[in-house]
């Protein structure tokens, strides 16, 4: 399935007779890179992060794959026909994996659905055997790559997508905590009553209840927060600071139950991620990456969320973040939390 057919009536290329060749002209640059990501799975968050990929003109083709044709079709029909709308991106989809081939970025948001009283590590046995049909074929088509995966839980997948590739390190990301983050600016911006892009502040560690917030690193206009409020002497409830994390921890449940799932939000998030890796902005995420030997977490591999610098290839680098002896601990323990649970994959 392809967006790019061209137009001709018995054999001839109209193409050819709408544009004359321009005479003495060079002929097309070699150099030019084509940009290409490939998004696995078109369930509601992999069309919201096609959907804003599209929109930010950043790459030259979008690839989609799933394993239902039908809606496969569907939404690339439903993505070509608002072409007259968006930037001039080439767009295909397949079940099969070779029409991700020669990918820049490959996203992979597939995942099995928790079954009602489904055990978190059966769910994870039927996603590890999901991933190994998926991540040896986008091996295979785009040895190059970068792997971006989205799918829950994240930090334990992103292992296994690293297990499975034998990429780098740099290569392998997860989503991670950049949407909690946002989440967490959001909120702290709404207390504040300023604009959420002025407010520097991360969730770290695991993608899911065992999280750390780092408070001690918030800052708001360059002034770091809490230390400003101890300086001028301005009481502050520990109590508030913990509900504001607890609502980050239970924003997807809350948008969960309201309207049956969440799209947009990841869909921008990783959209973000997106634009930094390809664009080569160097930007710093909080995504999900190996934190073996990082604030002394030695007990085996394992991905967690830590401010990491991305671009062009991938994971460049992790920023030095100065951690309290109490969210170290809380950093630990959250390895702690996945560890257990990974061990149990056998892989």
């Amino acid at each position: 399935m392809s967006s790019s057919s061209p137009l001709s009536l018995d054999g001839l290329d109209l193409n050819q007779v709408f544009f004359k060749s321009i005479s003495n002209a060079d002929p097309p640059s070699q150099t030019n890179h084509h940009t290409k990501i490939s998004v696995i799975g078109v369930g509601n968050v992999g069309m919201a992060i096609a959907q804003t990929i599209l929109t930010q003109d950043l790459v030259d083709e979008l690839a989609l794959v799933d394993v239902n044709s039908d809606k496969l079709r569907g939404e690339m029909l439903d993505l070509q026909h608002a072409a007259a709308f968006l930037p001039r991106t080439k767009i295909v989809a397949s079940v099969d994996y070779t029409v991700t081939a020669g990918s820049d970025l490959c996203i992979v948001t597939a995942g099995a659905r928790q079954n009602p009283r489904e055990s978190r590590l059966n769910l994870l046995q039927r996603n590890l055997a999901m991933y190994k049909s998926i991540v040896p074929e986008l091996v295979k088509y785009s040895p190059e790559c970068i792997l971006l995966i989205v799918s829950n839980p994240v930090d334990i997948l992103t292992y296994v997508a690293w297990k499975l590739s034998g990429f780098p390190v740099n290569r392998v990301i997860g989503s991670g905590t950049n949407l909690d983050s946002s989440r967490f600016r959001f909120l702290i911006a709404d207390h504040l009553d300023v604009n959420a892009q002025d407010v520097q502040a991360y969730i770290v560690g695991e993608h899911g209840d065992s999280s750390v917030a780092l408070w001690s690193s918030i800052s708001v206009g360059g002034i770091p927060v809490l230390s400003f409020l101890e300086r001028q002497q301005i009481a502050f409830e520990k109590d508030t600071l913990e509900k504001i994390h607890k609502q980050v921890v239970q924003g997807a449940y809350e948008v969960i139950n309201l309207k049956g799932y969440t799209s947009w939000a990841i869909g921008y998030s990783v959209a973000n991620l997106a634009f930094s890796i390809i664009r080569d902005q160097r930007r710093i995420h909080p995504v999900s990456i190996l934190v073996k030997g990082f604030y002394g977490i030695d007990g085996g591999d394992v991905f967690l969320s830590l401010p990491a610098q991305l671009g062009r290839n991938g994971v460049l680098g992790v920023t030095n973040v100065h951690l309290t002896d109490e969210e170290i601990q809380q950093l630990r323990n959250s390895a702690e939390t996945i560890l257990e649970v990974q061990n149990q994959l056998g892989i």
